[in-house]
Order: C-alpha cells, then sequence, then structure tokens
C-alpha cells in the first residue's frame, strides 16, 4: 500500500474532506491533494511526522524502508545527498522490475543497497578536506 492510498484511507474513515485534512496537517490544499493522488511526497520528516499524528498513525506505518532512508540522507547531507539517495531507490527499482523475487527478499536487498551507500559517505568523508566538513563529519569520527 503506497503512502497516498494510506492516507486517502485515513482521512475516509475520519470522515474528512482533504481541505480539513491539510489545514489540520498544517499544508495547502495542493500539497495535500498531491499526497494523496501520489504526485509527491512530504519533503521532509516532520511533514510525515504531522501526518502521523493527524491521523492518529505511527510514522514506521506511513514510512517505506525507501522514503525513511531518503529522509535521512537528507538530515546528514542535505538536498544533494537526498537526490543522490532518490537516484539510488529509483535504479534498485529499476533493477527489481520484473523480477521474480519475493517481497522480503527485496527488502533485504535493499537494506543491503542502503547499508553500502551509508559506508560509501562516511569512507568519503575521509577524503574531503577538511576547510570543507562539516560539524557532523568531524562529530562521526
Amino acid at each position: 500500500m503506497t503512502l497516498a492510498d494510506k492516507l486517502r484511507k485515513a482521512r475516509q474513515e475520519r470522515g474528512v474532506s482533504q481541505a480539513v485534512a491539510a489545514e489540520g496537517v498544517g499544508v495547502s490544499l495542493r500539497t495535500y491533494k498531491s499526497y494523496e493522488l501520489g504526485e509527491s511526497m512530504p519533503q521532509n520528516r516532520q511533514i510525515m511526522q504531522r501526518l502521523a499524528d493527524y491521523y492518529g498513525l505511527n510514522i514506521n506505518y506511513l514510512l517505506t524502508v525507501g522514503d525513511d532512508f531518503i529522509f535521512s540522507a537528507e538530515e546528514k547531507y542535505g538536498s544533494k545527498g537526498r537526490r543522490e539517495a532518490q537516484e539510488l531507490i529509483d535504479q534498485v527499482i529499476g533493477l527489481f522490475a520484473g523480477g521474480e523475487m519475493s517481497e522480503i527478499d527485496r527488502d533485504e536487498a535493499m537494506q543491503a543497497i542502503q547499508q553500502a551507500y551509508w559506508d560509501a559517505k562516511k569512507e568519503n568523508t575521509k577524503y574531503t578536506p577538511k576547510r570543507y566538513r562539516d560539524d557532523s563529519d568531524k562529530k562521526e569520527k
């Protein structure tokens, strides 16, 4: 079930319109509609948390493995990290398309790829000149 499906179902169970839900979450009606239509995703974890809180859901129910990965990449490495994480997920989805892997095997493969990504990011900070490192890079060592 996609985020769009989960939001639509939660809103219908609550018996509210998209306009009321958008106001309750603190986003524009157009933004909320785009979430329910699957046209866009919340830009950060805080918006996802507000959605979960509004509907009384656990944020983990709304997040997929990929969403959590993208938000974590953005928190650690900014918009470039978010973009790289999204590109990686898109490539992995292409890799899995039409395959015979079970859902569990795909999740495990995705988690292994994500771990490899984090390991590579951490390793690459060793080669970043000190003047370009931010405080979070210094704390990780």
